[in-house]
């Protein structure tokens, strides 16, 4: 198994096994703490062998700049089956949306994609104070 893609976006779908992303980011910018996020997307992308064929548990967790979750966990449970013997390959997507997503303080966030307590991927979010001389240059200035 191999994870291909994860971030978070403006908005994602699942679409026929095409995996729909718009408006990746990484940083998050308010101009007073705590903040409300209105909404976004955690996007995974996954592809997994033959050998992978079966159940797969996977949770994604929500770490604050302390490394404490911040969120409840949001597991996904995949069925891997392959039709063919000359299907090299299937991908799988997890999409969450998330609404009024709150973050008390700046720093930095990570939404951490995990299978059988293995960290497979981690998705990094600043959450920062605007600052005008970066307007410019765009959020992440």
């Amino acid at each position: 198994m191999n994870i291909q893609l994860a971030t978070v976006c403006d908005f994602a779908a699942d679409y026929q096994g095409k995996l729909c992303i718009q408006g990746a980011f990484d940083t998050l910018c308010a101009q007073t703490f705590p903040v409300v996020h209105p909404q976004c997307s955690i996007a995974v992308r996954a592809v997994f062998q033959a050998d992978d064929a079966g159940k797969h548990e996977f949770v994604i967790r929500c770490v604050d700049p302390d490394g404490k979750e911040c969120l409840p966990p949001m597991p996904a449970v995949i069925d891997v089956t392959f039709p063919s013997a000359f299907i090299p390959f299937v991908s799988r997507n997890i999409v969450y949306t998330l609404q009024r997503l709150k973050f008390e303080r700046q720093g930095m966030y990570r939404w951490l994609v995990q299978h059988q307590n293995d960290t497979l991927a981690s998705i990094p979010l600043r959450v920062t104070l605007f600052d005008d001389r970066r307007s410019a240059t765009g959020p992440a200035g």
